[in-house]
């Protein structure tokens, strides 16, 4: 069951974080807008931490997940390092879609990783 909260998490930030940047046309854009920036990299931060909270056999099974990535997105989030708008950008762009796809998939391969009642 926790797993599957976990995927829930993941799913739905993944969802707001592209709704916040459906309309953005490029990169400096949510740079420029101090609040929306905020709420994405609150999102990130979620996902960060939600992955690192996975189930280690369940991470095992996700090889091609970008962990050193996410790592390091969670530390610079955590601790407010500044800059960090490359990684902030490249978790935007590449660790989200990424992982989440990777997750749907595991998800749509090994169903019961993310039942309810597991």
């Amino acid at each position: 069951m926790l797993t599957r909260m976990q995927y829930d998490i993941l799913q739905a930030s993944g969802r707001s974080v592209a709704a916040l940047l459906a309309e953005m046309q490029n990169e400096d854009e949510l740079f420029s807008s101090a609040n929306t920036l905020l709420r994405v990299e609150a999102f990130l931060l979620v996902i960060a931490q939600t992955l690192v909270h996975l189930p280690a056999p369940l991470r095992q099974r996700l090889v091609e997940v970008d962990w050193h990535g996410w790592e390091c997105l969670q530390q610079l989030l955590e601790q407010d390092a500044q800059p960090r708008r490359a990684e902030v950008w490249y978790g935007t762009q590449a660790l989200v879609p990424a992982t989440l796809e990777l997750i749907a998939k595991l998800r749509r391969q090994e169903p019961m990783w993310f039942e309810i009642g597991y």
